[in-house]
């Protein structure tokens, strides 16, 4: 199998630094050409399950633009410009919880969008979480942090209550690796 090849690329909209809208033209394996392919550049973003050595899951309970009601997710944040995923899921963790870890377990990282970007999810699961510092959030939505046991974090991914498609990924597959 061949990889598709972009032949040009126009930006159309540079909104922030938080989305760029693209035009692609790209050709496919068998020689076509396919003009305007609309490409979505997004930051990257790390995502984080902290659990301490108690066992309990930290999450938080909060609201989203893009989602309707109240949802649960995990901590995480967009990377800052040519800053490392796991540096980012540290400092994530730290100003939204004031927790810091000792063992890390990268989860994998994964496209958003296999056909128009919108940049690369970062999962970790960080163990033996423990308090150091008070929360230092200066995130927009309201946020309510939880401690969830196994059985609570598991019933909530079953019942839909993180309604994020990589929020939920993260914590099936942290999910995998406790005992």
């Amino acid at each position: 199998m061949q990889p598709w090849k972009t032949l040009s690329r126009t930006t159309i909209l540079k909104h922030s630094k938080y989305l760029t809208v693209e035009d692609h033209t790209i050709e496919l394996p068998d020689g076509r050409v396919v003009e305007h392919w609309p490409w979505l550049d997004m930051p990257d973003y790390a995502i984080v399950l902290p659990v301490t050595k108690e066992g309990d899951f930290l999450c938080f309970r909060q609201t989203k633009y893009g989602v309707e009601g109240t949802s649960l997710a995990p901590i995480g944040g967009y990377l800052d410009a040519g800053e490392d995923p796991l540096i980012a899921a540290k400092r994530e963790m730290r100003e939204e919880t004031g927790f810091e870890s000792s063992e890390w377990i990268s989860l994998g990282h994964y496209i958003s969008d296999g056909n128009h970007g919108a940049g690369v999810a970062h999962l970790f699961l960080a163990r033996n979480a423990r308090q150091v510092a008070a929360r230092n959030a200066d995130d927009l939505e309201e946020q309510q942090l939880l401690k969830l046991n196994k059985l609570q974090l598991d019933k909530a991914l079953a019942d839909g209550e993180f309604k994020v498609l990589a929020w939920a990924m993260c914590i099936a597959l942290a999910l995998r690796h406790v005992g």
